[in-house]
């Protein structure tokens, strides 16, 4: 059944922590991964996610900065992955599997925003294959520890996707290069991810879900030059930070990962993003600033990134 693209009414919103929607939420005995579990939302995420009682995996592309980032939060293992790197991923993915655990919740949270033109892999643009292949061939590759009958995909998107569709005829941008909306096609891409994902792992209990988190400020924005974010309004003219009303703390912006992770809200949906800990409406025309874009949600362009990603990173768990 497809879930629709409607506010469900969660009681929570914007100004909602991750400590908020996980009141009375009891995750003892859960096991989540979080990516980028160690900065700015994801470290949130991990010590909310562990202040209710699951333990959580944290890869890391620099393993002792994230150990000692969450020096002091109980219940977190740190282990090597460069999400750029897809021989990184297949060793990160083997040694889990090789633990013979099973994952209840994974959050793909880590990403790069805004960065200078630069080449991962095969020549690949960056943001497009840190934040989606990357964790494509993570979750295909983690697929047979991901517990059927209750597990849930978490697909960390972003506003940014109102930048751009997919570019098919261009992926990697060998065409010229446009920061913004090269992060714009990669935050495109995770929402489909997440709406094919679920369509291929519902039937077996498996559900996913993407979002934006909202506005905030996190080591996210190390790309953008102070100019830059003086000329966007978000810092005065000596480059001090402003008071900007509309942007969340840390711990209200992981609050929308947090619920599409854990929340009974959301059981027998998936497939939807979702803003402000509530699924999100279809984007108005001319509208940057909430809801989702149709070609985001699209079930046939979905299938086609899937298919794509897969031949690019060769793997796909749901091959044959």
């Amino acid at each position: 059944m497809t879930t629709a693209q409607h506010k469900i009414g969660s009681g929570f919103d914007a100004r909602s922590t991750a400590d908020d929607v996980l009141a009375g939420i009891d995750l003892s005995g859960k096991l989540a991964l979080v990516t980028g579990g160690y900065s700015g939302l994801g470290l949130e995420t991990t010590r909310a996610l562990t202040k209710a009682g699951a333990r959580v995996v944290v890869p890391a592309r620099r393993p002792e900065h994230a150990r000692e980032e969450l020096a002091g939060v109980e219940g977190v293992e740190v282990d090597a992955l460069d999400l750029g790197d897809l021989e990184s991923v297949r060793a990160f993915a083997d040694r889990f599997l090789a633990s013979g655990r099973t994952l209840d919740l994974v959050i793909d949270n880590a990403g790069i925003m805004a960065c200078p033109e630069t080449r991962v892999g095969p020549g690949w643009e960056a943001q497009f294959a840190t934040n989606h292949l990357g964790h494509f061939a993570l979750v295909n590759r983690l697929w047979p520890a991901i517990e059927p009958g209750g597990a849930r995909v978490v697909s960390v998107s972003s506003r940014g996707h109102h930048f751009s569709g997919i570019r098919w005829d261009d992926l990697h941008w060998q065409r010229g290069y446009d920061k913004w909306e090269a992060y714009g096609q990669a935050k495109t891409a995770n929402v489909l991810f997440a709406v094919h994902l679920d369509r291929l792992g519902r039937d077996v209990g498996v559900r996913t879900f993407s979002l934006h988190p909202g506005a905030i400020f996190t080591p996210l924005q190390r790309h953008i030059p102070i100019a830059e974010q003086i000329e966007r309004g978000w810092r005065d003219a000596e480059g001090n930070m402003l008071d900007l009303a509309g942007f969340k703390t840390p711990e209200q912006g992981a609050a929308t990962q947090v619920w599409a992770a854990t929340s009974p809200q959301l059981v027998g949906m998936g497939g939807v993003y979702c803003e402000d800990c509530d699924v999100a409406e279809p984007a108005t025309p001319g509208d940057q600033t909430s809801g989702v874009r149709d070609y985001a949600v699209d079930a046939g362009a979905a299938a086609r990134l899937w298919e794509v990603s897969a031949e690019l990173t060769g793997v796909n768990a749901f091959s044959g």
